[in-house]
């Protein structure tokens, strides 16, 4: 069905998706991995971040693509097109990945070395705390949005301001060579580094996985292009009531759309670039320098997460004490954001392809009520793992990116197919971007071979 492309606001009244998609990002690649690598590795390997997010960047624009074009989710026209096996995938590339409490867990660490507690009862009730908030939020979009925006605000110049409080003029040197792949002894990447580390840090160079193809609701919530004409995801308990429907609308190919629609093209890339691609960035890289500046070269032999309790213990030293706790209760802030918004994304995605997989036996009408079922199982499965003994939250996490990395290989190709064969011609993406996607493909699929061949050797 045709209507009318929506006018292009200004930039400061489309803010918003972004920041949630940076917020999925931020605890695991931009506060553990990065910072991690850098303290074992230096800065020699902070090209990869660069790589990594830019190439996100591309990926989520083609996503935004779908979505302002035909005002649905990516997962409708690939169904459409590929049929309901790719629904079930997605179902299954989801859950399997993302089942993983390593992000809460590293949360429920930090907040444990400042309040005190076991650490295993603080994550429970951190993941019952998560279900309590995205299921009593009217409009669960909101929800999460106000929560990561004011966390990224107040959050991400603390950190920088301490990271160029502590840094010297070597350091920001090491970092610039770091971008160009010079490491201390080693160009690229150092012999030593495990490839599933790499692999890890740079699938979570932003969001990773499937949950980059979030970002498409997130155009429908916030009524991006033809988003304005699709249905919002409200809360069973206190949200309103409001038709849902999967199909969205596309415009009619005439003059004024089209010219609308570069417009939307433009405000978007821009937004998109400016709170995903350079803020996201600088993140890592403040993070990063943080951990060169505090524990690298100290002769570190803590593994998982203690590097950030000892960064804690450094920037507490060479500043004031409070500072250092200040440092963990923004991480652990950052952490509990991340996993609220991994649950509501991975939640969205596997109720909707759930409907998608077969009409028939899982109805339209039931939607949020899976979408409530699937986040359930997740935290109940994240407390069973917990339950389990398997503490140690960076093992999972990096367990967890790996499985991400292969699931973005796979939707690199379909999205790119679905963009360059449904999408009419004026609106299908250009050669330059093209080539980026093709050159994403190229480098997952060697660095998921690598990574294979290394944990089979």
């Amino acid at each position: 069905m045709n209507a009318m492309m929506p006018r292009a606001p200004k930039l400061k009244k489309i803010l918003g998706p972004s920041f949630v998609l940076l917020g999925l990002g931020l605890g695991s690649g931009e506060l553990i991995l990065w910072p991690y690598l850098t303290a074992h590795w230096g800065l020699g390997i902070l090209w990869g971040a660069l790589l990594g997010i830019s190439f996100q960047f591309f990926l989520n624009m083609e996503i935004e693509r779908w979505a302002l074009v035909k005002g649905e989710s990516v997962f409708v026209g690939l169904t459409r097109k590929f049929g309901s096996a790719v629904a079930g995938w997605f179902i299954f590339s989801t859950l399997i990945p993302w089942m993983w409490p390593g992000i809460i867990m590293s949360s429920a660490v930090l907040m444990s070395e400042i309040f005190g507690g076991n650490t295993a009862i603080l994550t429970i009730i951190m993941l019952f705390s998560i279900g309590a908030l995205l299921t009593l939020g009217p409009v669960i979009y909101k929800t999460e949005e106000a929560i990561q925006k004011w966390l990224i605000i107040l959050g991400v110049p603390i950190i920088t301001a301490v990271a160029l409080g502590l840094s010297r003029g070597a350091d920001w040197g090491a970092l610039f060579l770091g971008l160009a792949g010079r490491g201390e002894g080693y160009s690229w990447l150092p012999k030593s580094i495990p490839f599933l580390s790499f692999l890890a840090a740079f699938a979570y160079s932003g969001a990773g996985g499937n949950l980059n193809l979030a970002q498409s609701f997130y155009i429908k919530e916030k009524g991006y292009g033809m988003g304005k004409y699709g249905s919002k995801m409200n809360s069973i308990l206190t949200g309103k009531k409001e038709e849902i429907k999967l199909e969205g609308k596309t415009f009619a190919l005439n003059a004024t759309n089209l010219k609308r629609f570069e417009k939307w093209w433009k405000v978007i890339n821009l937004e998109h670039g400016l709170v995903f691609w350079l803020t996201g960035f600088l993140t890592i890289a403040m993070l990063a320098l943080l951990s060169y500046v505090t524990v690298h070269g100290s002769g570190i032999e803590e593994e998982g997460i203690g590097f950030l309790l000892e960064e804690a213990k450094v920037i507490g030293i060479r500043t004031l004490p409070i500072v250092g706790s200040l440092f963990l209760l923004i991480a652990g802030l950052m952490l509990f954001s991340t996993q609220l918004s991994v649950m509501d994304a991975s939640s969205r995605i596997m109720s909707e392809n759930l409907v998608l997989w077969d009409r028939e036996k899982f109805k339209l009408k039931n939607l949020a009520k899976f979408y409530y079922v699937f986040l359930w199982v997740e935290i109940l499965l994240s407390v069973a793992i917990v339950l389990l003994g398997l503490n140690q939250p960076l093992i999972l996490v990096m367990a967890g990116a790996g499985l991400n990395a292969v699931a973005m290989l796979v939707y690199l190709i379909l999205m790119l197919w679905l963009n360059l064969s449904e999408l009419p011609k004026e609106l299908r993406p250009k050669w330059g971007r093209v080539t980026i996607m093709l050159l994403e493909i190229g480098f997952f699929s060697v660095f998921c071979f690598l990574t294979l061949r290394d944990l089979i050797g």
